[in-house]
């Protein structure tokens, strides 16, 4: 009859040990009272009253007879002391097995429960009451060769003890397989001694038995991985509808954030955090680095578990560093930090798109000349099933740049690689290629520099499939995997296949051809590789127990730095700015922007009168100087008064056609921009804020860059100034009076500016050389006896025409070579232009004043008088002309400009608000820069603080 296991230790607990030692010298007596003894008993048994013992020293006494039967009886004893020492050494060797053996309680459901029972249904207790002692004894196994068999197991199991203490702790996943591997190598110790029958088998050699259980161990690790992966895709779907009934809406609770969102929310601020106090960022994160086209991006995808970037043969595609956030979710999508649109992970389409998308933004990011960029994209990445971690996907190393690429490409590589490996909680995820000479890697000397210990760098070893095939010895790829062959040092070493090199292969057949090719493979068949350093599942596990183990570790540590940051901060603002609130440049940019718009309605308030005083100065500024030089003077030289008014009335309408109208527009769009550059850079006494000054020019030049006026103004406008022009009918005396006054100002500020070109021409004057002590040069001595000369000339002839004669001309040279002054003919002339000028400027003001009194004779036209005043109605229908102009201009600008002008000027502010860049450049100083560290600080300590406390409630 066979015993359970469970009961071996139970049933030899039943045998008492009798067993005394003996006394050669003198013996005691024990005089008590007889008690009745059972080998089946555990303790003696007691008698109601148990007698005083009595110890006296009796004479030894050798009889011979009593001697012998004494021999004789002892002989029971020790028949049955030997079957207890026998019980207690299998005792002893039981508990070192069992110790040995993993705890197998979270896996009791693989035992059907019934065994489990088993001492509810069978009686153990009548079982040894049938059976005797020397019964019970045939039924004991040869304990010497069970010892035997458990020392041999102990010997083989010895390297897999080993095996386990190094890789312990790296993923729970071992658990299982040392479990199995243990409970394997029992099994098959146990039936290499005997059979069901309890026969012998014929014994084997040690190194078949090794094979054997090799054998063994690698079914039952399989065995147990498809399980696990079966009950993990059951717990997919599962956490799929849960999630899915959570995003429906069924649960009325608030879905909060998950750990790793909050998380990759820290690490995105710090991202674009640029502090003068140089807080690091030393938070963890998973750095995936490695040789150009070593499998980074594939061994990425796989543990994404979807093709999301962008493939090409030998050729450069990760461009930029690229973080991806890995976390659950109901459905498997993409979405990009800055962007709200989803990409199904599930469709094609969508797939095609997201690797597009990356393409374009890595490319958008590359400075001119340049092929790297620093920049990173952010990419979340959720699904059921992923493993939630922070991963950072950098451009592979290279060793030579080549054709297209910059000078600087391969040091810039380095350098980004190194600012993020410098990082001391990041966690190096090394690829190296398996199918190439381990002696061309470069990685590696880079990562052993960066962690020379190797206590946060994992290694990977990519494309073993091809390495198997075209190694010609294979134990190579044992000594990358062991750490023997590469100067670097890791916590893990890992082996993965990531496809055939298909750019078009899904995930599914990629998992399914790399399971099919490890169950295959020699390397794991003859031990070189072991079964949880293989596959991309067991690298993912790893790497997010890894993750997480650094995250708990450190994160507190960054909370207290940027904490003691914060103090600092605020305590530079309360030293500097005690009266400012704390704007940071977004705030500071709304209020700029409501100051600007404020600025744009003032514009709307401003009175008529003051546009039209405005537009009437700057337009006869404008075209003052046409008039005078193109219309008043060459009619002025008119002999009678219809030839002045002909000459006039078709210069008017020459000027009118092709000019007027478009220097009115000019003149009226110059106005409206001094007047709205005048609101914004006025100043509000204490208000006034000069850290807005850069803002408010740089939106008023763009604002008015982009206004365009109205293209058919010039065209209304062109027939009210020619319909003003034409009219020549004065009313009153004021009017004439007024004509008179604005005609004089003119002739005034002309004669000014000709007196002052003549002075510059002949120098200083008597009082200027004695009292200033100044002096006239050669040239303009030769001017000075020039315009001599030809003042004479006009003394003589008062009414001589503007033009000089050439026997004038001959005539002042003459009389000037006489004074020994040497002129040319050029220098006459010009000359007399100025001279000539002066003098009909003088004598037309004198006109002026003689047409003061000429209103009387203009409303009779003239008649029987020799007085002509056709100048003054000329000016008069010249200020008529812009008096209507500047009323027609002021009402287009308060009824339709100011408007289209603050339209610009809204469009103009919200670009800027959308161009970080631009409110970078525009708003500048410490105290920006201190309100933007302060900001930034405060929310990564706020969110640090969320992330900790969330961390705590998981654990």
């Amino acid at each position: 009859m066979k015993f359970p296991t469970q009961r071996l230790y139970s049933l030899s607990r039943t045998v008492h040990h009798l067993y005394t030692p003996r006394v050669n010298s003198r013996r005691l007596h024990w005089n008590s009272a007889v008690r009745p003894y059972s080998t089946f008993k555990r303790f003696p048994l007691r008698t109601a009253k148990p007698l005083p013992l009595k110890v006296e020293y009796y004479p030894y006494r050798n009889f011979i007879l009593a001697r012998l039967a004494t021999r004789l009886l002892r002989i029971r004893y020790l028949v049955l002391g030997s079957a207890v020492g026998g019980g207690y050494t299998a005792k002893k060797t039981y508990d070192q097995w069992k110790e040995m053996m993993p705890d197998l309680t979270e896996y009791k459901w693989i035992i059907p429960d019934f065994i489990w029972d088993l001492d509810e249904h069978i009686n153990f207790e009548k079982i040894r009451e049938i059976f005797s002692d020397a019964e019970l004894a045939k039924l004991l196994p040869d304990f010497d060769k069970v010892g035997e068999s458990l020392n041999h197991l102990k010997s083989l199991l010895s390297p897999g003890e080993s095996l386990y203490n190094e890789v312990k702790g790296v993923s729970h996943l071992l658990l299982l397989l040392d479990s199995a591997e243990s409970s394997t190598t029992m099994k098959a110790s146990d039936n290499q001694g005997f059979d069901n029958n309890g026969k012998q088998y014929k014994k084997v050699s040690d190194k078949d038995k090794a094979e054997q259980l090799q054998e063994e161990l690698l079914r039952t690790q399989l065995k147990y991985q498809k399980i696990l992966e079966r009950l993990e895709k059951e717990n997919k779907e599962l956490r799929k509808q849960a999630l899915q009934k959570d995003d429906k809406g069924i649960h009325l609770r608030k879905m909060k954030k998950s750990l790793i969102d909050l998380y990759s929310e820290v690490l995105d601020i710090l991202s674009d955090y640029d502090s003068n106090y140089n807080t690091q960022d030393h938070l963890p994160r998973v750095v995936v680095v490695g040789d150009q086209s070593a499998g980074k991006t594939s061994v990425l995808e796989m543990i994404a578990q979807a093709r999301i970037f962008p493939r090409g043969s030998g050729e450069m595609m990760t461009r930029a560093p690229v973080k991806v956030t890995l976390s659950e979710g109901p459905h498997h999508m993409a979405m990009f930090k800055d962007s709200s649109r989803e990409f199904d992970l599930t469709k094609d389409e969508d797939l095609a798109a997201l690797r597009n998308e990356i393409e374009i933004r890595m490319r958008n990011s590359v400075k001119e000349g340049q092929t790297v960029s620093a920049e990173t994209i952010s990419l979340n990445v959720k699904g059921p099933g992923l493993q939630r971690m922070v991963l950072v996907d950098l451009p592979g190393v290279i060793s030579t740049v080549t054709s297209g690429m910059a000078a600087d490409t391969k040091d810039i590589i380095f350098s980004i690689s190194k600012a993020y490996m410098q990082n001391p909680n990041a966690i190096i995820l090394c690829i190296q290629d398996g199918s190439v000479d381990a002696e061309r890697s470069i990685v590696t000397d880079l990562v052993s520099q960066m962690d020379p210990q190797g206590r946060r760098t994992i290694f990977v070893l990519t494309k073993v499939d091809l390495a198997e095939k075209n190694l010609a010895s294979p134990s190579r790829i044992q000594q990358i995997v062991e750490g023997k062959l590469f100067p670097m040092k890791a916590l893990g070493y890992f082996a993965v296949v990531t496809g055939r090199g298909n750019t078009n292969e899904s995930i599914d057949s990629i998992k399914d051809y790399e399971g099919d090719f490890f169950q295959n493979s020699k390397l794991l068949k003859t031990g070189m590789l072991k079964a949880h350093q293989v596959t991309t599942k067991n690298l993912s596990l790893a790497v997010s127990d890894c993750f997480w183990k650094m995250v708990r570790e450190s994160v507190e540590q960054q909370a207290d730095a940027f904490k003691a940051t914060r103090f600092n901060l605020e305590t530079e603002w309360k030293n500097n700015y005690p009266r400012l609130r704390e704007l940071d440049r977004n705030e500071l940019y709304e209020k700029a922007k409501n100051e600007i718009l404020d600025e744009v309605i003032s514009l709307s308030q401003v009175t008529p009168k003051h546009w039209e005083e405005i537009l009437q100065r700057k337009l006869w500024e404008r075209v003052s100087t046409h008039v005078i030089e193109n219309i008043y003077l060459p009619a002025a030289q008119s002999v009678n008064s219809g030839t002045f008014n002909t000459t006039v009335d078709i210069k008017l309408k020459q000027w009118t056609d092709k000019q007027l109208p478009h220097k009115a527009v000019e003149v009226a769009w110059e106005t409206l921009e001094d007047e709205f550059a005048r609101f914004m850079s006025e100043h509000k006494g204490k208000d006034h804020d000069d850290i807005f000054d850069k803002l408010k020019q740089a939106v008023k030049d763009e604002s008015i860059k982009r206004h365009r006026w109205n293209e058919q103004a010039e065209d209304s406008l062109r027939v009210i100034q020619h319909n003003a022009l034409e009219d020549r009918s004065i009313s009153d005396k004021q009017q004439w009076d007024a004509a008179i006054h604005f005609l004089e100002e003119t002739l005034q500020a002309r004669l000014r500016d000709t007196e002052s070109v003549i002075h510059d021409m002949v120098g200083p004057d008597w009082q200027e050389r004695w009292f200033y002590w100044k002096s006239r040069s050669p040239e303009q001595h030769v001017r000075n006896e020039t315009k001599s000369e030809l003042e004479r000339l006009l003394k003589i002839s008062e009414e001589h025409t503007a033009y000089l004669a050439n026997d004038e001309v001959t005539t002042v040279r003459k009389n000037l070579e006489a004074k020994s002054v040497d002129v040319d003919t050029i220098l006459i002339k010009d000359t007399w232009h100025q001279v000539y000028r002066k003098h009909f400027l003088k004598k037309s003001l004198n006109h002026c004043n003689l047409c003061r009194r000429g209103f009387y004779y203009y409303q009779r036209h003239f008649v029987d008088s020799e007085l002509e005043c056709n100048n003054v109605i000329l000016f008069w229908r010249i200020q008529r002309m812009l008096a209507i102009t500047a009323n027609t201009l002021r009402q287009q600008l308060t009824n339709t400009e100011v408007r289209r002008l603050e339209k610009n000027v809204k469009e103009v502010l919200e670009d800027f608000a959308e161009d970080n860049g631009k409110k970078v450049q525009l708003l500048t100083g410490r105290r920006v820069q201190l309100a933007e560290d302060l900001k930034r600080v405060r929310e990564i300590q706020e969110k640090l603080e969320v992330f900790i406390e969330a961390l705590h409630q998981e654990k």
